[in-house]
């Protein structure tokens, strides 16, 4: 029997026929297990790593999952023998298998193995001699290895936080795979036949034969894929030089020097200008010469990197797409280098301000806490806040931890440790007296005030401070911060003026420093201002309205925010509809994203669905703690309220208590479904009549 998890989890026997594992929970279960490597993982390790929020009986359910799974595993194990796969140690359980039956496993323990042989040392001379040349059954197994990879590691195991974190690690390893197996057919002089990398990407040399040809085709391909990587194109470069392509080699080094000058304001390091030099003179070996391997990392000039993707992210649309990936590009090569300081200064000098409580990649975002976490792991802050590095960093560091954490897609857990994150670097802020650290610290303090409906007045406060700060020492992009945090304040507590006051000065501050997402979001506000108004006497009419969101929609289609733009238009429209007391809107290509389970129950009752308007009232789950988390309870009260729901109309109602004086969904900025009062005492009058 084998397991992979290379690609999607899977199990086979040694016939190569599959084993049913059950569903994804069992898959799950046995791919965490896997990526202990033998240790044992704890009950509730596993519990947490399971689920967001564990259900009541999860450890049962854990336990069948593992019952299930031995006898997928072992089906002719005798009832009363132990289990020889899955074992049970000590207050948790352990995988045991031989590592050459696990993917990952024998994909690890093979470039350790290529690292180590003779050819493969570290250093940075270039040496000859038949003692360096590579052992070509190193290059086989390398080779083998990487056929294994038959797509992203863990695939299936999707929005586990562990998972995430694994698939990062494994992809970084396999990329250094890559690149060692063509060094060291580089130097051995062998023609480097293709391998099926699972990469894509142009290459270029489709119609190439010849001598070289497969490995010219996978570094164009592995290059295309991963730009940053500098030691790539060098590896390009020389395949392209012994292919007797020596213009090309030299047009691929070109390449690398304008994409790094341009992007990153870099000249190439000193590998590839001797490379460079090298190809001109015809003095590259054809073989039996090699670079001494480094192992893993790139060059780069990581301040200037990052200081641009901080540029480009306030400039929005695709530069705020490509500013994230390059951020996050830059951090994992700061990590390979080994530098701790390197690191933490690149992963604290992105402080972007950040508004809406629901990240655009969540995933990136995760990648991102997690070597944050990391680093300040290693700067020896332990638990306390109290560090062996430098508080300003550590402060930067923290604040990224809470910018970075949104709250609407955490678990209880990781919301905690965000929390705790946003405390730590207001406290080390404020006592180093910098105001620029503080107004970042405050902007991760503001975004994990979400913690419970009603806090509106608690946020305005907050941007008050940044605004004060950034007025008085210069800092203009958080000032605009500052006035659209007191903005969707405004908006919740339902003072309009006040919030058309904060629009028009954010739009004015964003006129000077070049933040083209601003008017965006302003121009939401008056979507939103225009719908309160449409049910007054003699205000606008709600086509008006609707008229005002469908514009603002595509405005926010270009800007690159996937988290704050998925769901908002059809949200908007049913609050629209809710302040006229019309059903639920029930186009079907209306996306509802994120707040689809809460809507749905309206939008069944409008297509007098009720049973299954029912059972999807049912199922609703407690909102996220974001922006929206007034809204999704007043849906739930008025969904509860048409069913007759006293239950249902008690929780959201004792939810909504303390926002009694807001507006439901105003807390955005960008939409209102109305006064939570309105649906407060709907709710009451439901749960005292049941």
């Amino acid at each position: 029997m084998r397991i992979d998890v290379l690609g999607a989890v899977r199990a086979l026997r040694d016939d190569g026929s599959p084993i049913d594992l059950g569903g994804p929970r069992h898959r799950e279960v046995l791919a965490r297990l896997v990526a202990a490597e033998g240790r044992m993982v704890t009950t509730d390790t596993l519990v947490d790593d399971l689920w967001t929020d564990p259900p009541a009986r999860a450890v049962g359910a854990l336990r069948t999952f593992v019952a299930a799974l031995r006898r997928a595993l072992e089906p002719d194990r005798p009832p009363r023998d132990p289990p020889r796969v899955i074992v049970t140690e000590g207050p948790g359980y352990a995988l045991r298998l031989p590592r050459e039956d696990v993917d990952v496993h024998r994909f690890q323990d093979t470039l350790t193995r290529a690292r180590r042989r003779p050819g493969t040392v570290t250093g940075p001379d270039r040496v000859t001699g038949p003692d360096t040349m590579a052992d070509p059954d190193t290059v086989t197994d390398l080779s083998a290895a990487l056929k294994d990879w038959r797509g992203p590691a863990y695939a299936d195991v999707t929005g586990a936080a562990w998972a995430q974190r694994e698939r990062t690690r494994l992809e970084e390893l396999r990329l250094e795979a890559v690149e060692l197996r063509a060094r060291l057919l580089l130097d051995s002089g062998d023609s480097g036949d293709s391998y099926d990398s699972g990469e894509s990407g142009e290459s270029g040399e489709s119609g190439e034969s010849g001598e070289g040809a497969g490995l010219v085709a996978e570094l164009g391909a592995h290059v295309a894929e991963h730009p940053w990587r500098e030691p790539a194109w060098g590896l390009l470069a020389r395949a392209l030089y012994r292919a007797g392509r020596q213009a090309d080699a030299l047009a691929t080094l070109r390449r690398a020097r304008a994409m790094l000058v341009d992007q990153l304001g870099l000249d190439p390091g000193a590998e590839l200008r001797r490379l460079e030099t090298d190809i001109l003179n015809g003095a590259v070996p054809l073989e039996g010469a090699r670079t001494r391997w480094r192992g893993p990392g790139v060059r780069l000039g990581p301040r200037t990197t990052v200081d641009l993707a901080r540029t480009l992210a306030l400039a929005g649309g695709d530069a705020l797409v490509h500013s994230r990936r390059d951020r996050l590009a830059a951090i994992q090569a700061a990590e390979r280098t080994g530098d701790l300081s390197l690191t933490a200064r690149i992963i604290g000098a992105y402080d972007v301000p950040a508004i809406w409580s629901r990240a655009d990649d969540p995933e990136q975002s995760r990648a991102v806490v997690a070597a944050t976490e990391r680093t300040l792991t290693a700067l020896g802050t332990g638990g306390t806040g109290s560090t062996d590095g430098p508080a300003d960093l550590t402060a930067r560091l923290l604040a990224t931890v809470a910018v970075e954490s949104r709250s609407a897609d955490l678990s209880a857990a990781e919301l905690g440790r965000a929390r705790q994150a946003a405390q730590r670097a207001e406290a080390l802020a404020r006592r180093l007296a910098d105001p620029a650290l503080l107004v970042f610290a405050l902007n991760g303090v503001f975004l994990q005030s979400f913690t419970r409906p009603g806090l509106a007045a608690v946020r305005d406060g907050i941007g008050a401070e940044i605004l004060d700060l950034s007025a008085r020492h210069e800092l203009p992009n958080f000032a605009v911060l500052g006035r659209l945090v007191r903005l969707q304040s405004a908006s919740a507590l339902g003072d309009l003026d006040a919030a058309a006051s904060h629009a028009e000065a954010a739009e004015r501050l964003a006129a000077t420093t070049e933040a083209p997402l601003v008017p965006v979001l302003t121009e939401w506000f008056r979507a939103r201002a225009t719908a309160s108004r449409s049910t007054e006497p003699g205000g606008p009419t709600a086509a008006t309205a609707a008229a005002h969101y469908r514009a603002a929609e595509n405005a926010l289609q270009r800007a690159g925010m996937p988290g704050l733009h998925r769901g908002l238009f059809a949200l908007a429209l049913l609050g629209l509809r809710l302040l006229h007391d019309r059903p639920a809107p029930t186009d079907p290509h209306l996306d509802w994203g994120p707040y689809r389970p809460w809507a749905r129950p309206l939008v069944l009752l409008a297509q007098e669905r009720v049973a299954e308007a029912r059972t999807a009232l049912a199922a609703v789950p407690e909102p996220a703690r974001d922006h929206m988390q007034e809204a999704m309870w007043c849906l739930a009260a008025r969904a509860a309220v048409r069913l007759g729901e006293p239950g249902i109309a008690a929780r959201a109602g004792a939810s909504l208590s303390s926002a009694r004086a807001e507006h439901a969904g105003a807390a955005s900025g960008m939409l209102t479904l109305g006064p939570v009062a309105r649906y407060l005492a709907e709710a009451e009058a439901c749960a005292g009549a049941g």
